[in-house]
Parts: structure tokens; sequence; C-alpha cells
């Protein structure tokens, strides 16, 4: 299968499938589901071939996180790979924990996250992970959303992720984000071995190809990505209220969203296959990372990409200016 094909991640050295699993849901994002359904995902990724397992502090405040290290428990730790983030530190609510996205988490946890992205902190946020993973290393770290903290993520948190890396306590230090612009700003001033970038390159937006992508092929950047299906857009029936970068989808691109959905059926290709086939094209995209909730939904990540779509739907897309036209697309 073209998802477990494995491709090295930037200048890491660290071997990923083109196909990750992404590990929001199993915090209870947007509603919880049983622990063992949550182990089971993990399992059921694990055993298909899949090696790279993403998550974070953030989702579900830690059960996320816990999750997975009862998961992998009795397993061989150089099988998988371990990403997760630091920039959210998890503190008691009366203790600055920031509350607002309470409902999105359907937790009951103490501890809420709070944006902190000082060197301490970051070091902190680590030894807190590799508690709640049960492990002895994190292979990836991100800088999580640093949208508004840039210069203390550079002068704080990246400087702790280094001084990690050199340690080997982790292999990889990136930054996840849902823009590029911030992302390229850290590729030109730190040394980064690859990032995360969630909803801004897919088969409905591709403007990371302007300043991002060749950024960070000049600088052996790998790329994870994800968020692409938007949120979820792409793998809606796309009526209105369909969810786009974590909100209800604007007009213009629920219609753009629609427009690719025609083409789509008129060449009975499913959107996403489409979506998750025309992200790995990227030369520069290393793996994407989808994330679900249901055991089943691990093995159709896979086969999306296996599955064959015509030449001809590409150039319809391009001729339609429903995709760039300098986009890469599978061949």
């Amino acid at each position: 299968m073209k998802g477990l094909e494995r491709k090295t991640l930037g200048k890491s050295g660290i071997e990923v499938t083109r196909v990750g699993l992404g590990c929001a849901s199993l915090g209870g994002m947007y509603g919880d589901i049983p622990e063992e359904q949550a182990h089971e995902v993990v399992r059921r990724a694990l055993s298909l071939g899949i090696n790279v397992i993403d998550t974070a502090p953030l989702y579900g405040y830690g059960k996320s996180e816990t999750r997975i290290g009862r998961a992998v428990q009795g397993r061989n730790r150089s099988d998988f790979v371990l990403a997760t983030k630091v920039g959210r530190l998890l503190v008691p609510k009366d203790q600055g924990g920031d509350t607002s996205q309470d409902a999105n988490w359907g937790t009951e946890s103490p501890l809420r996250p709070k944006f902190d992205f000082s060197y301490d902190a970051a070091m902190r946020s680590v030894e807190e992970s590799l508690k709640r993973l049960q492990t002895d290393r994190i292979d990836i770290l991100h800088i999580h959303d640093p949208d508004n903290h840039y210069e203390q993520a550079l002068r704080g948190a990246y400087p702790a992720l280094d001084k990690l890396r050199s340690q080997g306590v982790i292999r990889a230090v990136s930054a996840g984000m849902n823009q590029s612009e911030v992302l390229a700003r850290f590729a030109r001033e730190g040394d980064f071995d690859c990032f995360l970038l969630a909803g801004r390159y897919s088969i409905l937006e591709q403007g990371a190809m302007d300043e991002l992508f060749p950024l960070c092929a000049k600088k052996s950047i790998g790329i994870m990505l994800g968020g692409t299906y938007n949120s979820g857009i792409l793998a809606s029936n796309l009526s209105v209220g369909a969810k786009f970068n974590y909100a209800e989808a604007p007009a213009d691109v629920l219609e753009r969203a629609r427009g690719l959905q025609t083409v789509a059926a008129r060449h009975r290709v499913s959107l996403k296959a489409a979506a998750s086939q025309f992200a790995l094209a990227h030369p520069q995209v290393t793996c994407i990372i989808p994330g679900t909730r249901v055991p089943d939904r691990v093995s159709e990540n896979l086969k999306l990409v296996d599955e064959p779509i015509p030449s001809e739907f590409w150039a319809e897309l391009k001729a339609e200016n429903l995709i760039r036209q300098d986009a890469p697309v599978p061949k």
C-alpha cells in the first residue's frame, strides 16, 4: 500500500509512513469516546503498519497522550514514531488555565491549557508528556500554535527543543500551525527538521506553495500535513454548516468544495481519496496525519491513497481553476 511506504522526514533521519495517525479525536475533540475505543484506534494503526502517531497536551487536556501511552505499552518502541507538542502548558484552572475550549473536549480534567512558550515551560511540558506517554523519548516535538507568541517561541521554546535534540531526548525539532506565514519565519531563523502544517495545503487551499514550501525545500525541512480534509468539509456532504478551519464554512469555500465534488462525481472519484492523494503529491510533503475516532476508518484512510483516480480528473480541476495550475498532482 502506498500509505505504508516510508519517506525520510526532512533532515531528521526519521523514516515515517506516508499516512500517519492524528490523535486529537482520542482526546475527545467534539465529544469523548470510550477509553478502549481510543486504544483500539492506536492499535489498529500500528497493526496495519502505520508508524506515525501525532498528539498534543492540548488534546483532551492530557487525555490523548495518556490514552496513547496505555495503548502502546508492550510494543517495541523503535517500531513507531511519537510526535507531541509544547506551548500549551497544562495548569489548574485557578492558575490561569484557559477554559474557552472546554466544549471541544468533553473532559473532566482539573487541568486547562495555558499559552507559555518560555524555555522553562517547554522543558516542563516535555517532562509531563513523557510521563503521560509512558516513554523515555519523543521523536518529533512541535512548537504548538505560536501565532501570537513568535518572539517568545523563538527565544524560549526553540532553544529548549534544540537542547533536547542535542541530548537525544527528541530527534526532530518542529513547529505546528494552521498557517504558513509564521512557519516561513521559523524556517528562515531557526534550524528546524520539519513542520506540521494543518489545513493550509489541501485540494481546497494551496497558499503554502508561494513561500513556505520553497523555503523548506531549500533548507531540507520536511512537511507533515494535518487537516487535509480542511476540518471535515472534504469528508462531508457539503451542506450548509459543514466545517472549514474549525468553523462553519464560508459561502465561497462551500461553493468551491461543491465544484470539486461535481468534478469528482463526474469521474466517479471519492473526494476524500482525491484530497489525500493531492496532499501527498507535492514533493515537499512527507506524510499526512488524518485523525479518526473509529478503528475501521484507520484502514479506510490507508485505502484512500490507493484508490485509482484518472489523470483526466486532475486536468479538469486545473481547467476549471479549482486547483492551482502549478500544483503537483498524482501521476
